[in-house]
């Protein structure tokens, strides 16, 4: 069964019989909304950019993105980018896959962001959501809708941290404006 987050909501990483999750999928899912053209509806294409910064006492330590699909301790890996999006019911059009288990001790907090690499504004931007995926069930845990457009270009969506022996996944929530992950550092800091 999964969980509909609002914004600051925080959900246990831990199974029903006790055990930990070992594999998550933090899937991003987005259509273009339509706006009037000259002959009708028209949409145009929207590259939204998903993230995860890997943090260890606050510090960025580690990303993958596009650009870098994997980290350096192979236990995130981007499916690829998607240049388009259009899922839009309920399908990832990105993916970042964490293998909890091979997470480095030292890394206690991963951050998922999302932003417009093309600049557009989440106002042009229907049916955004990210939402966290048992991997070795592929049942959905939790999905976080991202409500109601606006004026900003990117959003910091959630993170998991480690608590006690086990992880936990929080809704973030958090616009920003920034076309790349870098930019959105100064936003996910407050939410560590």
């Amino acid at each position: 069964m999964s969980v509909n987050l609002s914004k600051g909501q925080g959900i246990s990483l831990q199974k029903s019989d006790g055990g930990n999750l070992t594999a998550v999928r933090m899937g991003l899912g987005w259509r273009s909304a339509p706006r009037r053209g000259l002959f009708g509806r028209r949409t145009s294409e929207i590259d939204l950019d998903a993230s995860a910064v890997l943090f260890a006492d606050k510090k960025p330590i580690d990303v993958v993105f596009f650009q870098h699909l994997v980290s350096d301790d192979g236990a995130v890996r981007h499916t690829g980018d998607n240049l388009v999006g259009g899922a839009g019911q309920g399908g990832d059009d990105e993916a970042i896959l964490v293998d909890l288990a091979r997470v480095p001790v030292h890394i206690d907090q991963i951050v998922f962001t999302v932003n417009s690499f093309t600049g557009q504004t989440f106002a042009e931007v229907q049916d955004a959501f990210c939402r966290l995926v048992d991997e070795t069930t592929g049942q959905e845990l939790a999905r976080y809708t991202l409500t109601g457009g606006g004026n900003y270009t990117a959003q910091v969506m959630s993170k998991v941290h480690r608590v006690g022996g086990g992880w936990q996944m929080t809704a973030i929530g958090e616009p920003s404006v920034g076309r790349t992950f870098q930019d959105l550092v100064p936003a996910i800091l407050p939410h560590l």
